[in-house]
């Protein structure tokens, strides 16, 4: 792969859709290209794309920190212009997967007991609650924070967490520290992911614990897929590994506690919608043999180049 070296400056017009940012890590604007994008795009159905659900290949241009190797989305589009999109965002076929998602959030629940009680949980980007309803099941005190209305209101109206239509940014103040934080595919999806776990380590009491899963970029099967990577999406503005993961953490007042691979159960049928944003006619025959074989609702496990991390909170920031 060619690496094209550059240095990005802010020189975005108020009137542009798009913007360039620095490294979120270490603030560096001294960058290179890892993978050549455009902004001229279909922007009606780049927009639709936010939301939870969300399968838009990414054709932006993604760039890596010379300083840090921070692998993100720039130019971007601007905030307010995702954040509506989120905000108004209906997603029926997120909230389609109840099944797997919960059987999923269980077994990852069964992971993060190994080292707390249940006590307090905030669950940022809750989406329709899924975790927060196993959560809730097993004696946990459960909040959540949603920027869809359309998901926060779901997860409110059939399971009762407690979740705030809005951003962390403009989540109310709790009476009590939370014990546990979590960020189920989110963090990859947010404007300033410092600020984000900067606001969760507030949230937290000393010792508490943040769970975050993400998409790895450094795995072998992202390195092996490339620039095709499937969760090289328009909705993914930075990419992880486990070294960027780590440094954030520590910036952020958390201490390491585990890594491990995550791995969720999704119907086959969502899987192959999933594919064919890649594999269009491979996708159509499997879907098609799938039908034949009434196999479209059977729950089957995956795992997708995803790490999942436990880390406890070491200071006050």
């Amino acid at each position: 792969m060619e690496v094209v070296s550059a240095v990005v400056r802010p020189q975005p017009k108020d009137d542009d859709l798009w913007e360039q940012v620095p490294c979120n890590l270490c603030g560096s604007w001294d960058v290179q290209v890892k993978y050549e994008g455009t902004t001229d795009q279909d922007m009606e159905k780049m927009l639709q794309s936010y939301s939870a659900s969300g399968n838009f290949v990414s054709k932006e241009t993604l760039v890596q920190c010379k300083h840090c190797g921070l692998v993100y989305t720039s130019p971007r589009l601007r905030q307010d212009l995702i954040l509506q999109s989120y905000t108004d965002a209906e997603d029926p076929l997120y909230v389609s997967q109840a099944e797997g998602r919960i059987r999923s959030f269980g077994r990852c629940l069964d992971a993060v007991s190994k080292y707390t009680r249940p006590g307090r949980v905030l669950d940022v980007g809750a989406a329709s609650g899924f975790f927060l309803k196993v959560a809730k099941d097993r004696g946990w005190e459960t909040y959540g924070v949603e920027p869809s209305r359309y998901l926060s209101e779901y997860g409110n109206r059939n399971y009762g967490v407690n979740i705030f239509c809005g951003t962390l940014e403009r989540a109310p103040k709790f009476e009590k520290k939370m014990d546990l934080v979590t960020l189920w595919d989110v963090l990859e999806h947010t404007f300033d992911p410092k600020d984000v776990l900067t606001r969760c380590n507030r949230y937290l009491r000393n010792g508490g614990l943040i769970v975050i899963n993400y998409p790895n970029i450094g795995n072998w099967l992202a390195r092996l897929a490339g620039k095709r990577y499937w969760f090289i999406l328009s909705v993914h503005l930075y990419y992880f590994v486990p070294k960027t993961i780590a440094r954030i953490l520590e910036e952020t007042g958390f201490e390491m506690v585990e890594e491990a691979p995550h791995y969720q159960w999704l119907e086959l049928g969502y899987l192959i919608y999933r594919l064919e944003a890649y594999v269009p006619p491979a996708a159509r025959a499997i879907r098609l043999f799938s039908r034949l074989l009434g196999m479209e609702k059977m729950l089957v496990p995956y795992f997708a180049a995803q790490t999942r991390v436990v880390a406890r909170k070491v200071k006050n920031i």
